[in-house]
């Protein structure tokens, strides 16, 4: 099966501002056995990792337009200053669940987390699944300031046993605000029924460099996490329902930062699981047992019936300075008006 070309996203012409921090420039992409470079000006924005290695694609690195990296190295680069090695699974920014169960499939292999019911493509313990890229398409220049590529990629139990398939369409625009990526994602249950697990470990997630954790250990650390709503910190922000959440600080000297989009036309809202330690995940999946406080006393679960397709969009936005200078409420109207 070959990718089918979704309908088209035009936003970098729709988006225009009094005062643009800087010109928006070209956006180019270029295919590599495993990787997708996106190029902005003369600058790698940001590279799509497909190979054959990992246990399911990714983005890093990440950069503002300032070229502050807003996403954590570890463990892609090792040795940066002050860096986590924690949560080897929270590679920068990828969209997976940790809980998805192939209803009518015998699983050879169970994951070693008790908890998960199905296939956990969340982490990278013993017994986790994995999203394989199976189809790179070719890069489509929609405008010199907006390119997209199309992929296929097949969700698999730890015995390699396909329960899904999926196409997801990644877009990357240039803005004279920020960067943008958009995620729009297919599930088709093309081998058996499936159910989305309750838990808090999903979805579209983004691990923020270090040095712009809210929190340090224990102690307060120089980032700032803010949704649409105004709440922030974990405290406020986790578990809640938000069209977004935006997390910045200090990096390097400059201020920057990374907000994710839910998209109101999802048929699911997401909760967050945003976390001070990192952590910025659009959740619609975790309901009652995945302890969200917006989501107390739900148990219906999300399911797609043989045959059917779950469709989801999510934007990645990098931008400079906080909240207010990067836009990022006026560049999430746009991004929701598509």
């Amino acid at each position: 099966m070959g990718i089918v070309m979704p309908r088209v996203l035009i936003l970098a012409a729709a988006i225009g501002f009094a005062a643009p921090t800087f010109a928006a420039e070209p956006v180019t992409a270029t295919k590599t056995a495993d990787t997708v470079a996106f190029q902005i000006g003369d600058t790698v924005f940001t590279k799509y990792h497909v190979g054959k290695a990992v246990a399911k694609p990714y983005f890093y690195p990440i950069l503002a337009p300032n070229g502050a990296g807003v996403t954590r190295g570890w463990p892609m680069v090792k040795g940066l200053p002050d860096e986590t090695a924690d949560h080897v699974h929270q590679k920068s920014a990828w969209f997976c669940h940790g809980d998805i169960i192939p209803e009518g499939l015998m699983l050879k292999t169970k994951s070693s987390d008790r908890h998960v019911q199905g296939v956990d493509f969340w982490s990278e313990t013993p017994g986790h699944g994995t999203i394989v890229c199976v189809e790179v398409g070719e890069p489509k220049q929609v405008s010199a300031h907006h390119v997209l590529v199309p992929t296929r990629n097949e969700w698999k139990a730890p015995d390699g046993t396909k329960i899904l398939d999926e196409t997801r369409t990644v877009h990357v625009i240039s803005l004279p605000t920020g960067r943008l990526i958009v995620l729009e994602i297919d599930l088709h249950a093309s081998v058996c029924p499936l159910t989305f697990g309750d838990t808090k470990e999903g979805a579209m997630g983004v691990r923020v460099n270090d040095s712009i954790r809210t929190m340090q250990g224990k102690k307060p650390g120089n980032g700032t996490m803010v949704n649409a709503a105004g709440q922030k910190g974990e405290k406020e922000a986790w578990g809640q329902e938000a069209a977004w959440v935006d997390y910045f600080g200090p990096i390097d000297g400059k201020t920057a930062g990374i907000a994710v989009f839910d998209s109101p036309k999802n048929p699911y809202k997401s909760a967050w699981h945003a976390r001070g330690y990192g952590l910025l995940a659009a959740n619609p999946f975790g309901r009652s047992k995945s302890g969200f406080p917006s989501r107390k006393g739900r148990e219906d679960r999300v399911r797609v019936a043989k045959g059917e397709h779950l469709k989801l969009r999510y934007g990645l936005y990098a931008h400079d300075g906080d909240t207010t200078a990067g836009h990022v409420a006026d560049v999430f109207a746009k991004f929701a008006s598509h």
